[in-house]
């Protein structure tokens, strides 16, 4: 495998707070029983059809690594024609699309650079169903959303060159299908990660007791691993169904203790430290502007 240091990154992201049946694409363990719900569930995606994906390759000289990227939240609970509502991004909206879009390439300007980045868009689940802080309405929902993540990833690893490390990056719901994909991965694939970023979301001791491929970072140079954090300026605004998670490294300076650091490249004021007891980053010395 190429040798790939862990990217420190740009900015430290901030956590301020039809009748359908659904299947999970991995086992269905450790989510609630299927439910049927009278609302408008969109058509799945084609993953062989580009315009489900947003494709950047800036790796001419095959040194870089393949980039699996999976977006956030950005839709809200919204209704058909006929009165339906739905709690599902579309992916055949254009509108849906070009909301995903605005982020994926954010995210690709800096993480495509020397490599080749793969983004899909899926049905995530709506602001409103992580707005209830309900976990068994967040997990039975997102069972959609994750299912379509685990498609787009299998049709992205039967097209790549596995010789080629593999990075798989989430934030937010994005997050969340991070840990689930390490669960649905094989062995075999698991052996071509260099790194897993879960940002924005939890990783529990009950994750990583259902998978092995689940291993937290401890440093820099370490490979196979999953890192994670959530940024907060004060543990008080912690939400556990995103925050509450038993793992968390510094990116700014590599250490799983409380040890500070200044990031230079967003305010030699700010200051980053990684709470042992909550497992979360607090943002110290920024003002609102």
């Amino acid at each position: 495998m190429k040798t790939i240091k862990l990217w420190t990154l740009a900015a430290i992201l901030l956590i301020i707070c039809g009748t359908c049946v659904i299947t999970c694409c991995s086992s269905n363990e450790g989510f609630p029983a299927v439910v049927a719900e009278q609302t408008f569930v969109p058509q799945a995606p084609d993953y062989s059809d580009p315009t489900m994906w947003v494709i950047e390759d800036e790796d001419a000289g095959d040194t870089g690594a393949d980039v699996f990227y999976v977006v956030s939240t950005w839709e809200e609970d919204w209704m058909t024609a006929d009165g339906l509502v739905s709690h599902y991004a579309d992916v055949w909206n254009p509108a849906h699309r070009e909301h995903m879009a605005t982020e994926i390439r954010g995210v690709a300007a800096y993480m495509s650079s020397n490599n080749r980045f793969f983004a899909p868009f899926y049905r995530h689940t709506t602001i409103d169903t992580w707005v209830t802080q309900n976990e068994d309405t967040i997990r039975r929902r997102t069972r959609l959303a994750m299912a379509d993540v685990c498609a787009a990833f299998d049709h992205f690893q039967q097209q790549r060159d596995h010789t080629r490390p593999l990075i798989i990056v989430g934030f937010s719901q994005g997050g969340m299908a991070v840990v689930e994909l390490l669960k649905h991965i094989s062995d075999e694939t698991y052996s071509q990660l260099a790194a897993a970023y879960v940002l924005g979301y939890k990783v529990t001791e009950a994750d990583m007791a259902e998978c092995s491929h689940i291993r937290p970072a401890k440093g820099e140079s370490d490979t196979g691993v999953t890192i994670c954090y959530n940024t907060v300026k004060d543990v008080k605004y912690i939400k556990p169904v995103i925050a509450a998670s038993d793992i968390c490294i510094n990116p700014v300076n590599w250490r799983t203790d409380a040890t500070p650091a200044t990031p230079a490249i967003l305010h030699d004021t700010i200051t980053i430290s990684m709470s042992p007891e909550y497992h979360v980053l607090v943002a110290t010395g920024y003002s609102a502007s």
